[in-house]
């Protein structure tokens, strides 16, 4: 399994106290759960073959790249005709997906808003589907700002969005953590300068903030 390493205590405090955090959404603060659209209208099995065939997670990144559901609709229909009704039933029931916010981190960014530390959204989204986010996880809606990769035309880990959310902000890498669970991305991310976390649970996240000198309370 690919780790990240953690900055240590001693490590953090030789340096400038973060004074922002940019978060990802999915399964940081929201969970993401693509098979929770088909339940109790699909046969596990049958959305399983269709993923497979269409590569789901490639397919999906596209979406977060900016390609219209409607243009993924017509070139599944033209590569692969059997499956464009399961597309349906995804994009049909894609609030489903979202099965609610992660277990402690609306708690934590509650926290955080109140210590006055600053608040943004960097995440692999769908343009199309965004408006989804904040009713499955309120705490989206609490950021100051979001960029959306959908709308850019990026996606994590390409660099360039990274450096589209710095200018768009304001950041100081320096003094900015940025939490995703995706290893590629936080990789990504402590090569341009930001602190990282690769999000695992709230309560790793609160040891990381208060090993950063951020005052949210123990665990």
């Amino acid at each position: 399994m690919s780790t990240v390493p953690r900055e240590t205590p001693s490590e953090s405090s030789a340096r400038a106290r973060i004074d922002t955090v940019l978060f990802d959404f999915g399964n940081v603060l929201v969970t993401w759960d693509p098979y929770a659209a088909y339940a109790g209208r699909m046969a596990r099995a049958d959305v399983e073959a269709f993923f497979e065939a269409v590569d789901f997670p490639t397919f999906n990144a596209r979406q977060d790249a900016g390609r219209s559901w409607a243009d993924a609709r017509r070139e599944l229909a033209e590569h692969h005709p059997e499956h464009v009704s399961m597309l349906d039933v995804y994009t049909d029931n894609f609030a489903a997906s979202l099965v609610g916010p992660v277990p402690g981190t609306q708690e934590i960014v509650r926290e955080l808003r109140t210590l006055g530390v600053r608040l943004y959204g960097l995440t692999n989204w769908s343009a199309e589907m965004f408006h989804e986010a904040e009713p499955a996880a309120p705490a989206i809606g609490l950021m100051e700002d979001v960029l959306v990769s959908g709308r850019v035309g990026l996606v994590k880990p390409d660099p360039r969005i990274f450096e589209a959310a710095t200018e768009r902000f304001a950041l100081d890498p320096a003094r900015t953590l940025f939490v995703d669970d995706s290893v590629a991305n936080v990789t990504a991310a402590r090569a341009l300068g930001f602190r990282t976390l690769h999000f695992e649970d709230a309560a790793g996240l609160r040891a990381t903030l208060r090993d950063l000198g951020v005052g949210v309370r123990e665990a």
